[in-house]
């Protein structure tokens, strides 16, 4: 039974990863066109970095390590009379790409779902279990 709550614990963390993963990729569509934040400028996309804890010599679990700026630019568009636009009447959009955001949300849903069979299979595998048990 232990093994199987092992199992439970790693699919887990993968659940709540990926659920970072969703929030993060959410907040960035969300602000795909915010063209001022707080900190001055334009919204900056956001990334989840992961990391592996190994234990038991063999098994590993995830967890986020940290959330990320994407460095990267943003286009900059002319548009005088944006409230934002600078001197040349450009202004400098987030460096967002929603097909990219889309693309990583379907991986990240899939990844979601992929855990969640796995610990469903796993409550299975118990219930039959403690049923020969009876």
């Amino acid at each position: 039974m232990t093994d199987l709550f092992t199992a439970m614990d790693i699919s887990a963390s993968g659940m709540r990863a990926q659920r970072t993963r969703m929030d993060v990729i959410s907040s960035n569509i969300a602000n795909a066109h915010t063209t001022r934040t707080d900190a001055g400028g334009p919204y900056q996309r956001r990334d989840v970095v992961f990391r592996e804890n190994s234990f038991e010599s063999q098994l590993s679990s995830v967890e986020v390590e940290s959330i990320v700026s994407d460095p990267a630019p943003g286009k900059r568009m002319h548009d005088p009379s944006h409230p934002d636009a600078d001197e040349q009447g450009y202004v400098t959009l987030p460096n967002v790409n929603l097909m990219e955001e889309m693309v990583n949300m379907i991986g990240a849903s899939r990844a979601f779902e992929a855990n969640t069979t796995a610990v469903k299979a796993q409550k299975d595998m118990a219930a039959k279990a403690l049923a020969i048990g009876r």
